[in-house]
């Protein structure tokens, strides 16, 4: 019998120049209810192309777990508090999981 997909979650990859800033996005989305949980996780090392160049920048990384009926909403937040001009905001599907785990990411008030 194949899986059954959680369709309903998404996992949103989002970097950061800094702490300061991936911690206070990541703070205002779970206490606004837009995300069920975020990682903060410091020192990536980001090599990118911009404008012509080879660029290298360390980052802070949020892994960031919603509800993916509140993705847009999220992904307007996200562009509103972000420093960057083009902030990465990309969002994957949470194909299986714990059950328990995702169901709390429906709904985290309720255990």
């Amino acid at each position: 019998m194949p899986k059954q997909t959680r369709a309903g979650y998404r996992l949103i990859f989002n970097t950061c120049p800094n702490l300061k800033v991936a911690r206070s996005i990541a703070t205002l989305l779970v206490r606004e209810r837009l995300a069920a949980c975020a990682n903060v996780m410091p020192m990536a090392q980001s090599i990118y192309r911009w404008q012509g160049k080879v660029e290298s920048a360390r980052e802070v990384l949020l892994l960031i777990k919603v509800r993916a009926a509140d993705y847009k909403r999220v992904e307007r937040r996200i562009k509103a508090l972000h420093p960057y001009e083009l902030p990465e905001i990309i969002s994957v599907g949470i194909a299986d999981g714990y059950a328990r785990y995702l169901a709390w990411l429906g709904n985290p008030d309720k255990i």
